[in-house]
């Protein structure tokens, strides 16, 4: 009788085992989210701070912070929304960023600790940079050439055709986009 019972409860925590073998395997693996958005942009921010040779305040960082965030575009507007540095935020988190910053946290350990508050920080990611020596702009759609324009700040009012928005995209390449030459051989 007391083999059989031992036997059984064996059997049973290795079969609570079996059924939930990788408990924590989530916590391993999300500690290496990319935040690239995040990270990215906390490491300009940082370098612009140096660079302009301010004091590290609270306040200063946080006056800094808010005056960067004006000239952020796509998904770095969009972080600057989510810790309130923009008038349209609905909350402000700026102090979890100004705070560590202050004392020089790397940017890396900042994110890790925003994200622990908000996980749609580290969700960012950067859009592909387009190759346009290797794209053949004809095969895209128009709504494709549109949002390359409309990254690039231009607009085609009297484009009608697929055909004018190519031509404005390879007008407009060598000043927004890098485009490799080809090797000669």
């Amino acid at each position: 009788m007391w083999c059989l019972s031992l036997a059984a409860l064996v059997a049973f925590c290795a079969g609570l085992w079996v059924s939930n073998p990788g408990q924590g395997v989530e916590a391993v693996a999300r500690p290496g989210a990319d935040c690239e958005v995040c990270k990215g942009f906390l490491n300009r921010f940082y370098n612009s701070l140096i660079a302009k040779d301010v004091r590290f305040t609270l306040d200063v960082i946080e006056k800094e912070l808010i005056g960067f965030c004006l000239d952020a575009k796509g998904k770095e507007h969009r972080l600057c929304y989510y810790l309130g540095a923009t008038k349209d935020a609905a909350t402000k988190i700026l102090s979890e960023v100004t705070r560590p910053m202050s004392v020089h946290m790397p940017a890396a350990k900042i994110c890790e600790k925003l994200e622990k508050m908000d996980s749609q920080i580290c969700e960012l990611k950067y859009e592909k940079k387009l190759d346009l020596a290797s794209v053949d702009l004809w095969k895209m759609r128009v709504a494709e050439l549109k949002q390359i324009l409309l990254s690039w700040g231009a607009e085609c009012r009297a484009c009608a055709e697929k055909s004018d928005y190519v031509n404005l995209i390879k007008e407009l390449a060598p000043n927004h986009a890098a485009i490799h030459p080809q090797a000669e051989l």
